[in-house]
C-alpha cells in the first residue's frame, strides 16, 4: 500500500523529516486533509504557474477535483472568464461553484474543442489548464490560447507511451507551455500558507468534500469516484 511517498491503511507510519509540514493546530484535520495533490495541485498550477490576471480568461480541462480547484484558483485570481472542458455534462452544474462560466463538452462538436474556444474567444483564451491526464486535452489546450500571449500549464500525468505533438507554428506565435507538479508548491514550507488561507476564509474547501463516510463502507467512495459523483470523499477511520 506504498504508493508516491504515502504509506496508506496502516496505523503508524514513518516518514522523512523533509516530507511532513506544520501547520496550524487550530486548523480542522477534516477539512484541511483534502490539501494534498488534488487541491493543492490544481490551485496551484493556477496561481502559481498560469498566473492570470485580473479579467483574463482561462480554459481548465477536465472538473474533477484538480480541474475544479484550477478554476478555484482562477476565480481568487479575478478572472472574467472561466470555460470548463468535460465529457461529463453532469458536472457542468457544480462547476458554477468554483467560478466556471461557460461549459464545452468536446463531444457535443464536430470540431476540435481548441477551435471551438477560439471562436467563443476570439482568438483564444488568456490561460489554459489541462487537468486530465489525456494528451489529445493536452494538445488542445496549448491551441486554444491566444497568440503572442497565451499560457498553457499542463498538470496532467499522460501515459508513458503518449507524445505530444503540435506543429511548431504554435511556438512561433508566442505561445507558451509549462508543466507542473503538485502546482509548483513545496510541501514543507509552503502547505502551512495554504492552510491559513483557508483559516482566513480565502480558500473555500468544504465545497470540495461531497461525501463523509465511515471506513466500512470504503468501497462507496470509489463507487462514487468511479461514477463522477464525488469530488472528494473524506474516509472516518473510526465508526
Amino acid at each position: 500500500h506504498h504508493f508516491v511517498g504515502t504509506s496508506t491503511f496502516s496505523e503508524y507510519t514513518v516518514v522523512h523529516a523533509g516530507c511532513v509540514a506544520k501547520i496550524n493546530p487550530d486548523a480542522p484535520l477534516d477539512k484541511v486533509c483534502i490539501l494534498s495533490c488534488g487541491i493543492c495541485t490544481g490551485f496551484g498550477a493556477t496561481v502559481n504557474v498560469a498566473k492570470p490576471k485580473p479579467g483574463s480568461s482561462v480554459a481548465i480541462f477536465g472538473l474533477g477535483a484538480v480541474g475544479l480547484a484550477a478554476a478555484e484558483g482562477a476565480r481568487i485570481s479575478g478572472a472574467s472568464r472561466i470555460i470548463g472542458v468535460d465529457l461529463v455534462s453532469s458536472r457542468f452544474e457544480l462547476a458554477k461553484n468554483f467560478g466556471v462560466t461557460d461549459f464545452i463538452n468536446p463531444k457535443d462538436h464536430d470540431k476540435p474543442v481548441q477551435e471551438v474556444i477560439a471562436e467563443m474567444t476570439n482568438g483564444g483564451v488568456d490561460r489554459a489548464v489541462e487537468c486530465t491526464g489525456s494528451v489529445q486535452a493536452m494538445i488542445s489546450a496549448f491551441e486554444c490560447v491566444h497568440d503572442g500571449w497565451g499560457v498553457a500549464v499542463l498538470v496532467g500525468v499522460p501515459n508513458k507511451d503518449d507524445a505530444f505533438k503540435t506543429h511548431p507554428l504554435n511556438f512561433l506565435t508566442e505561445r507558451t507551455l509549462k508543466g507542473t507538479f503538485y502546482g509548483n508548491y513545496k510541501p514543507r514550507t509552503d502547505l502551512p500558507n495554504v492552510v491559513e488561507k483557508y483559516m482566513k476564509g480565502e480558500l473555500e474547501l468544504e465545497k470540495f468534500i461531497t461525501h463523509t463516510i465511515p471506513f466500512s463502507e470504503i468501497n462507496k467512495a470509489f463507487d462514487y469516484m468511479l461514477k463522477g459523483e464525488s469530488i472528494r470523499c473524506i474516509i472516518k477511520m473510526e465508526e
